[in-house]
């Protein structure tokens, strides 16, 4: 069939595989907010944000409704979540967010993953100094004034406000806010109902290293093999575009 049916077929897995992953995630995501804060969304604001993040990327509801329906079973276990901090190659520094049901496995893992590529295994809290933690929210502003938004805002906590474009190249709002203030943030915006796409606690880089090309690939080995990890619910980085 040729080599464009098979470079098709190849983009086709990689991308189902790529879903596979953020549906084991965001289930995760739902155990974890059910756990803590019931199975209703109207009064969980954490449940509300996972099913609006799997919302965002398709998630089938039946999933979504089988992972707050098996959360709700007070046999299932819980997740622990636990941050784990280092270097890739080339002094980038690397923090790895997971969600897991066994931290030996999952700590394993990850200093496996740090060893083979080169990298170092670090202590919680040595990249505090190189990321914070903020409250992100995408959103539609189509049909917004985005001037008057941002001074309706400011009450809510509002420290940025900018449109990127998506991998489709559509405009998409982005809020940042302070890690305290997502709560608050979350309740204005869908008091003034606008449409989120996505609302998440990022981990923003506030300086980047600089290295070449042939570098950055030694880097990404290690955030593939870490993003593949079933454990892992975000990787973050430093390396500069």
């Amino acid at each position: 069939m040729g080599r464009a049916f098979e470079f098709r077929k190849e983009r086709k897995f990689k991308r189902w595989a790529k879903m596979a992953v953020q549906f084991t995630r965001l289930g995760k995501e739902i155990v974890m907010a059910v756990k803590s804060g019931g199975p209703s969304p109207e009064a969980n604001s954490r449940l509300r944000t996972a099913i609006q993040n799997a919302k965002a990327v398709n998630m089938p509801k039946d999933r979504v409704e089988a992972a707050i329906k098996r959360a709700s079973n007070k046999d299932e276990s819980n997740y622990e979540e636990i941050v784990y901090e280092g270097y890739a190659q080339h002094g980038v520094a690397i923090l790895v967010e997971t969600a897991t049901d066994n931290t030996n496995r999952t700590v394993a893992n990850v200093r496996s993953y740090f060893t083979k590529c080169g990298g170092t295994l670090g202590k919680t809290g040595s990249l505090d100094f190189i990321f914070n933690r903020k409250s992100v929210f995408r959103f539609d502003p189509s049909a917004l004034d985005l001037d008057e938004l941002e001074l309706e805002l400011i009450d809510a906590g509002l420290e940025d406000l900018y449109v990127e474009e998506d991998a489709d190249g559509k405009d998409i709002g982005v809020i940042h806010t302070s890690f305290e203030d997502f709560g608050k943030m979350q309740k204005a915006l869908e008091e003034k109902s606008i449409i989120v796409i996505s609302a998440k606690l990022e981990r923003i880089a506030l300086s980047m290293s600089q290295i070449t090309e042939e570098q950055a690939a030694d880097v990404l080995k290690l955030i593939d093999k870490l993003e593949d990890d079933d454990d892992v619910q975000a990787v973050y980085h430093n390396m500069a575009e």
